[in-house]
């Protein structure tokens, strides 16, 4: 097993929420006590319903949003807090590639303007040299040199996630954080996209985390899944393993909502209904327990944690047992 690259412990950002004459009246919980590790090489899933604080914690390990207590550990050094000034020689190993790469980028700028500019800020590399790595890399990313005189708006989706990679890559990177890589993609493009992860991961020693809706290319593209719920991770282990047997009640559900080829939308034992609580005030105990039909008193009065469970770590006081067939044979 390999070591760990990035770790994060008891991670916290809380945004405060204001009320007339901009009193704070509570606090959104969008990351709270979040610990797990990213392992040279691998690529980590982080899967959960929209406002689990994915992204948030995406942004946060990136230094966009400045926790409000834990630890973030890039490589050995603790990064988290860091002044901009003492962050910039740690940034340009650690991306981040947005969910919509298109605002990623000055639509005034042609994209060779676009791609210099990291390589300006964080190298003294001669323009000889930058343009040579420029074209290195939009190469890698299978791109024409053309595009280098084109505008964002003359590209298509597919071409501006290539650019924001090749953005990304002229930085040399050891980890990248992948917010919903695939959103907003053709099934086609997807799978081009999907492939070109792998070929870059493997060109370029990437370490890839991965925010995702989609369980099904989480399940095909990563060797560890996180999932969370309401600003906590609830369920983290092998990919395979969740997949064939989730023990929280809530990877369960999420699992079972996975359409099947010549069968219902979803299937049938995916009981999951409603919304999750309001982030702002959380129900007591754990915070999944409202939803969840295997709840009890003691759900009530004491949050659980997460901690080892056979192959995996789940938050829950009453996991679920594992299923004798194989969930991933069931979904083919």
């Amino acid at each position: 097993m390999s070591e760990a690259i990035l770790s994060v412990r008891a991670l916290r950002r809380w945004f405060p929420v204001r009320g007339a004459f901009n009193r704070r009246r509570g606090w959104v919980k969008a990351l709270d006590d979040v610990s797990f590790d990213l392992r040279q090489g691998e690529i980590l899933g982080l899967v959960g319903e929209s406002g689990c604080g994915k992204s948030t914690l995406g942004k946060t390990i990136m230094g966009i949003h400045q926790p409000d207590a834990g630890e973030i550990w890039f490589e050995g050094r603790q990064i988290a807090g860091l002044s901009p000034a003492a962050s910039r020689p740690v940034r340009r190993h650690l991306q981040y590639a947005y969910q919509d790469p298109g605002a990623s980028l000055d639509p005034r700028w042609k994209i060779g303007r676009s791609l210099h500019e990291p390589l300006v800020i964080h190298t003294d590399l001669s323009a000889a040299d930058r343009e040579a790595r420029v074209r290195e890399i939009l190469k890698a990313v299978g791109l024409p040199q053309s595009h280098l005189d084109l505008y964002p708006h003359e590209i298509s989706g597919g071409q501006q996630r290539r650019v924001g990679l090749a953005r990304i890559l002229t930085l040399h990177p050891k980890v990248v954080i992948l917010d919903e890589p695939t959103s907003g993609l053709d099934v086609s493009v997807q799978a081009t996209v999907l492939a070109l992860f792998r070929e870059l991961r493997d060109a370029f020693e990437l370490t890839y985390m991965f925010v995702s809706h989609d369980l099904a290319v989480v399940r095909m593209m990563c060797s560890r899944v996180a999932v969370m719920y309401l600003g906590r991770v609830v369920e983290i282990g092998p990919t395979d393993r969740i997949f064939a047997a989730p023990q929280h009640h809530y990877t369960r559900s999420l699992l079972a909502a996975i359409p099947q080829i010549g069968g219902p939308r979803v299937t049938r034992d995916f009981w999951l209904k409603g919304e999750p609580p309001d982030p702002a005030n959380l129900p007591s105990g754990c915070r999944f327990r409202t939803r969840c039909p295997r709840a009890e008193a003691r759900c009530a009065e004491v949050e659980p944690v997460l901690a080892p469970s056979g192959d995996r770590e789940v938050a829950c006081h009453f996991p679920a047992a594992p299923e004798g067939p194989d969930r991933q044979a069931e979904m083919r």
